[in-house]
């Protein structure tokens, strides 16, 4: 199993005033391909500082960040934006998406900084990553025709579609009901046992149960690094949840 992520002492400090704050001090660890890990830890904790430096956003004080093998402390900023663009899928808890623009439009946005691809490529792959995420007859809909929830999962089809080595999710089903929290993390699980990398900000302990590893921060610092035994599977909870009258969306 390769490393897709390395992390070493690694510190990021803003300041306040005449106050120098820690968001993040000295944290350390390891991430292998095909992991599925959750961040926890309250606000101020340093989860989302950890996120922007994991999404090549922004860049540590001090330490080591590989990614994939690339050190994202020597890129410029062009070349952070080009890693992040071939490297990473990023899905938010306000989905992102364009108002005016529909699902496959928005799925291909990050195909279109790609000049690999042809049109008809791109709209090949997004059609193909909307599949994945069970939305193939809603390719034409706007996001104001779609549910929260297939909102997101246009959101996840669209971080799919460079086939990134890694996702990160930040709060994914913050905006969303319980029955459509577990569709989507029904849909993360599937995505991770073919394969897919995902780190998952979360605040909410019941998402973590359906992750292999989770990562607790307190003060900028890791506070646990536990390994689930037992991972919940969200196909079973949904199933175990009564029925709506009607059929959830797919």
């Amino acid at each position: 199993m390769s490393v897709i992520v390395e992390i070493k002492n690694l510190k990021r400090d803003f300041t306040v005033g005449n106050e120098i704050v820690k968001a993040l001090d000295d944290v350390s660890f390891t991430i292998n391909s095909g992991e599925f890990i959750t961040i926890m830890g309250s606000s101020g904790s340093g989860k989302t500082t950890l996120l922007n430096i994991l999404g090549c956003l922004e860049k540590p004080t001090q330490g080591t960040y590989l990614l994939d093998g690339n050190n994202v402390s020597n890129l410029s900023k062009n070349e952070l934006a080009a890693l992040r663009n071939s490297k990473l899928g990023f899905v938010f808890q306000s989905y992102n998406l364009l108002s005016r623009t529909s699902a496959i439009e928005n799925v291909e946005l990050p195909l279109l900084y790609n000049n690999k691809f042809t049109p008809s490529q791109r709209r090949e792959k997004s059609i193909k990553a909307l599949e994945a995420v069970k939305l193939s007859d809603r390719l034409d809909h706007l996001p104001s025709q779609l549910s929260g929830g297939q909102q997101q999962r246009v959101a996840i089809a669209r971080a799919l579609v460079n086939d990134p080595v890694m996702i990160l999710a930040d709060e994914a089903t913050g905006n969303l009901d319980s029955r459509t929290s577990y569709e989507i993390m029904m849909l993360i699980q599937e995505l991770n046992s073919q394969g897919k990398t995902i780190v998952f900000v979360t605040h909410e302990p019941d998402i973590a149960t359906f992750s292999k590893r989770t990562i607790t921060l307190k003060d900028g610092k890791i506070l646990k690094d536990v390994i689930n035994k037992n991972v919940s599977s969200a196909k079973e909870v949904l199933a175990k949840l009564l029925p709506l009258n009607e059929e959830p969306a797919q």
